[in-house]
């Protein structure tokens, strides 16, 4: 359903992402793991056809996500880094926003729009400026947005992002339920949601995959058998490599001269 084949994107002469390759199928549910700067969004924006790589390709249910954009973008639900959405707008009106854009209307509007707002619990929100909201109530207006039309394929970056603990149980809960009949990938900080929801996890760090596996297999590289020590111990291996190689290139630059 998600195909990343050897993504590369450049900004100037930063690296971002460096040959991704991975793919998602209906039923899983990806976490997508890295530390700021890893590359996790621009992947995420590349493989939603928000940005054109450099080299390789994205695709979505078989269509590429920059050449078949419009197609690719029919089958897809996509939480952007920082859920933007119209100040102005209620997130009923946002939600109501996306569905007329995806063709609804009518009843089948009605319906999609009131089960939307339900699942990602915006309650008495929903008739509220989205500006005078809080971070929280902002991100569900978002989320609630981007699974209105019960797309196959959900990217989500950050979801529960500014959410207090109930809302992230709430969140989390609705993810596990979508998670059978939909391919998900979700990026996060929070490495408990891992073990929580995710039935896979990817590490990336300096624009590159470090690991790809269950959580379970992937808490076996830790010292203590943890997705956070392994996390730290892969991370932390990668940034000593190219700190490794930036004081070699400095040394050839210092001989030469």
């Amino acid at each position: 359903m998600i195909v990343a084949d050897r993504l590369v994107k450049r900004f100037g002469h930063h690296l971002a992402v460096d040959h991704v390759s991975f793919s998602v199928g209906r039923g899983e549910v990806l976490g997508f793991l890295g530390p700021n700067g890893a590359g996790k969004s621009t992947t995420m924006r590349m493989l939603a056809g928000c940005l054109e790589p450099d080299d390789g390709a994205a695709s979505l249910n078989g269509y590429d996500s920059s050449l078949k954009r419009r197609e690719a973008q029919r089958f897809l639900g996509y939480l952007p880094e920082g859920a933007p959405a119209y100040p102005a707008m209620t997130p009923r009106g946002f939600v109501r926003f996306h569905l007329r854009a995806r063709g609804f209307s009518g009843a089948g509007l009605k319906r999609a729009e009131t089960l939307a707002l339900d699942r990602a619990r915006v309650g008495a929100a929903a008739d509220k400026a989205i500006a005078t909201l809080s971070k929280g109530y902002k991100r569900r207006a978002a989320l609630a947005a981007a699974i209105a039309h019960d797309p196959p394929i959900l990217i989500l970056d950050e979801p529960t992002d500014g959410l207090d603990p109930n809302q992230k149980d709430g969140v989390r809960s609705l993810i596990r339920e979508m998670a059978a009949h939909k391919a998900i990938i979700i990026s996060t900080h929070l490495l408990d949601e891992v073990d929580a929801i995710c039935t896979r996890a990817a590490v990336i760090a300096d624009g590159r995959i470090l690991a790809d596996d269950t959580p379970q297999k992937l808490a076996e590289i830790g010292e203590d058998g943890t997705i956070g020590s392994a996390f730290r111990a892969l991370t932390r291996a990668a940034h000593e490599s190219i700190r490794a190689k930036d004081t070699s290139a400095i040394g050839r630059k210092e001989a030469a001269a």
